[in-house]
């Protein structure tokens, strides 16, 4: 989705990546399928994510060598973007090495606005409670939070925020006690997703910031036998919410049956949920498309409606 929008969008930043992605910083890995989460699949790889790393310098190599001053490090570069000019007309059309260009490129102007974006130490303190820093259980979150609206203010598109890590206990998937998981994730990102939500109203940013929050399934309402129950996965019925960016505030769309095992009424596809974002940014999503392979490409494939009666 993130590739999708930045492919649409562009950048509105020159100095940020249109597309940033956080992780877990609590040593429980990254989601599961890693990079490819963030990749641009067939997309040209300039769309794909830029993942922040959770500990240490947030992107490797940043900053300029201690010994190299500005002039030196402006001829190096001059030499590097001459070198990969001629090495780029040898090879006409190669994305993949057009991107790797930039990203040389768009590192160097970093250099100056990716501390500033990053350095939440700025922030007044009431701006930190609000979003749950230094609070045990939720500072984690609470830290990428009020990174994700500094990096919107400054014109970075699309930023993905990733709970938990890859095993199953380690994130939200859980098969074993899952009163127990949740109650922890939940704790985890609470307080932070109410500030930040919070933070971009009060800035007069959330009318124009879309906030998504979901994941790719549901829970059965069936428990796996065990000490502690958990539940197995569920693609039939499951809850996405938005805020801001035009939607309609207080409204709910859509019901399971009356065990919560399938969608009964209103229905909701992915595409939908996806023709839906598209159109708050400023889409039709019939015609965003990309050619890949001779075939004309929709991030909502064939399928995906507009679901009107959450907008505002």
């Amino acid at each position: 989705l993130g590739s999708w929008v930045t492919y649409g969008l562009g950048s509105e930043s020159r100095d940020l990546p249109a597309f940033v992605v956080m992780s877990d910083p609590l040593n429980r890995g990254l989601p599961k399928g890693a990079a490819a989460n963030w990749g641009a699949g067939f997309l040209p790889s300039v769309y794909q994510g830029t993942w922040l790393k959770p500990k240490g310098d947030p992107i490797d190599n940043l900053n300029r060598p201690a010994h190299m001053d500005d002039a030196q490090q402006t001829r190096q570069l001059a030499l590097l973007k001459k070198l990969n000019g001629g090495h780029l007309e040898t090879r006409p059309g190669d994305a993949e090495l057009e991107a790797r260009i930039k990203s040389f490129e768009l590192a160097y102007r970093m250099q100056t606005a990716a501390p500033k974006a990053f350095d939440i130490e700025q922030e007044p303190e009431h701006i930190k409670k609000l979003y749950g820093i230094d609070e045990k259980r939720c500072d984690h979150v609470a830290r990428q939070c009020l990174t994700a609206r500094r990096m919107v203010e400054r014109g970075v598109r699309f930023v993905q925020i990733y709970s938990g890590g890859m095993a199953n206990q380690r994130s939200w998937d859980g098969h074993n006690d899952i009163q127990g998981n949740h109650s922890q994730f939940a704790g985890e990102t609470d307080t932070p997703i109410a500030g930040l939500l919070t933070d971009l109203e009060q800035r007069g940013l959330l009318k124009d910031t879309l906030v998504i929050w979901g994941g790719e399934f549901g829970r059965l309402p069936l428990s796996q036998k065990s000490q502690k129950p958990g539940r197995d996965h569920n693609p039939h019925c499951f809850t996405t919410w938005m805020a801001g960016g035009g939607i309609k505030g207080g409204v709910s769309y859509g019901e399971s049956d009356e065990i919560g095992h399938h969608a009964a009424v209103d229905k909701a596809h992915v595409n939908d949920i996806h023709a839906t974002i598209l159109h708050q940014l400023g889409f039709d999503h019939e015609k965003l498309t990309y050619t890949h392979n001779g075939r004309r490409f929709r991030l909502t494939d064939v399928g995906g409606n507009v679901i009107k009666p959450i907008l505002a």
